[in-house]
């Protein structure tokens, strides 16, 4: 018999809760304000029929386009072939998590904030706060009292060595 093609074909493990997840869902699921703009991360629960969304976006992040009384409007790109569509779907705000995706995008605006308010109050210039990429590594270890010994091979000789019978 082939393999079925349904809308879940194939999921068995993917919308598997984790280990000490499964059972009922807590209220701060239905709880969590979503705003829009935000951005979140789809995670399909699969206790809950209702607003799942297709295999292929679980585990992807998305902004939210429009919030609904049980669903989130969820906008994020597609990939097909080599060019991205803009996809729209809605989603019940039990297979949406808030993503942590901008939170370090955040906290460096923030720290670059700060930084040009300290240098314009100590009349200094503007630092730099683009992120640069590390360099080579500069520490290391050093050995001390140590000569350095060249190791070769012996050549083996059959005629020297001899032929033991």
């Amino acid at each position: 018999m082939p393999g079925g093609q349904g809308y879940r074909a194939r999921t068995r493990d993917l919308f598997k809760r984790g280990f000490r997840q499964k059972g009922y869902i807590p209220m701060s699921v239905y709880l969590t304000p979503y705003k829009l703009g935000d951005y979140v991360d789809i995670k399909v629960n699969a206790a809950v029929h209702k607003g799942m969304p297709h295999k292929f976006y679980h585990g992807k992040t998305g902004r939210v386009w429009n919030v609904t009384k049980r669903a989130v409007g969820v906008e994020l790109l597609k990939q097909v072939n080599g060019r991205y569509i803009k996809k729209r779907l809605h989603v019940r705000v039990e297979h949406v998590k808030p993503s942590r995706c901008h939170e370090a995008f955040l906290r460096r605006c923030k720290e670059n904030d700060e930084a040009r308010h300290k240098a314009h109050l100590a009349g200094e210039p503007v630092p730099v706060t683009k992120r640069q990429p590390k360099g080579p590594r500069t520490e290391g270890f050093m050995l001390e009292n140590v000569s350095m010994e060249t190791i070769t091979a012996i050549p083996y000789d059959i005629l020297k060595e001899g032929v033991q019978m």
